[in-house]
């Protein structure tokens, strides 16, 4: 019988060497460390200290970035010369999050809502760095609104982020994450001056931040008026799995010209509803 040749599937599918089949390949579990110090940092890092967090030398991982580069997993920006996720890591994350059974169940429900509530709607799922839009469906005839898939939105002037630390924040081993992003937000809202903005209902302290959460607990779903852009109102309701964590939220918005925002009127109400049946199907009592 003729020797098999080097070239042929069969010889492909063999190990180079004496290794087991399940060794792996060590250079790729090396420069994940990379990305995985990205994705826990909270923002940009310097190559100095990226390859600190990732416990390597800079020249080393300086070798990883240039290739995770290249392959759009990474991008360095020219001016600060600091390194972060690129638009490859973007849609790996995006897509994993996109294919949780949740998302798949919203998704398959999303026609219908849109159907009944005649205005965008969105899912939102906690992200590495807070609630994050993994889905949108643009209504036929509504305002485009400038989001996009992606996007982390902020906890105390979004009806997404509202609905996330609510809920999250009632949450004792979820208010640990979620505390310091809403103090941080806090501290901004705090400087901006009270008059001459287009925004309205912006939380400025403690308190107000406590009345808006508590009043997103009592109503079942979050709401905006103006908050995040002006002319923008919208509303989002919270889906529970079986354990009773936030699993996602489902987000309606539009222009306030053509969106009822009252909290009884149908857009809410059918939200609302569509979020409480998502969450009985994911078996939330």
């Amino acid at each position: 019988m003729p020797a098999e040749p080097i070239d042929s599937p069969i010889a492909d599918a063999l190990p180079s060497d004496a290794e087991p089949l399940r060794a792996g390949i060590q250079s790729v579990e090396v420069g994940f460390e990379l990305l995985n110090a990205l994705s826990e940092a909270p923002g940009a890092l310097m190559l100095r200290d990226l390859a600190a967090a990732a416990g390597m030398s800079a020249a080393k991982a300086h070798r990883y970035l240039v290739s995770f580069q290249r392959m759009g997993l990474v991008i360095q920006d020219p001016l600060s010369t600091r390194y972060d996720l690129g638009p490859a890591a973007l849609r790996l994350g995006l897509a994993s999050l996109a294919r949780i059974d949740a998302v798949r169940l919203a998704r398959e429900r999303i026609d219908a809502l849109l159907a009944e509530t005649g205005h965008t709607l969105a899912i939102a799922v906690w992200g590495n760095q807070g609630p994050t839009m993994v889905h949108w469906v643009e209504a036929p005839q509504s305002v485009p609104v400038t989001l996009r898939l992606g996007d982390v939105m902020p906890l105390l002037t979004s009806a997404t982020g509202r609905c996330f630390a609510a809920f999250m924040r009632h949450q004792e081993r979820d208010a640990r994450r979620i505390e310091p992003m809403v103090q941080e937000e806090l501290a901004h809202l705090k400087n901006l001056p009270r008059s001459g903005l287009p925004l309205v209902d912006v939380p400025r302290n403690p308190a107000e931040v406590q009345a808006v959460l508590e009043e997103t607990r009592q109503r079942g779903l979050a709401r905006v008026v103006h908050s995040l852009l002006p002319g923008v109102g919208g509303f989002c309701a919270p889906v529970f799995d079986a354990q009773g964590r936030l699993a996602l939220g489902l987000v309606v918005l539009g222009s306030v010209a053509t969106l009822d925002t009252d909290w009884d009127g149908p857009p809410a109400a059918a939200l609302l509803r569509c979020a409480r049946q998502l969450s009985s199907d994911l078996g939330h009592a």
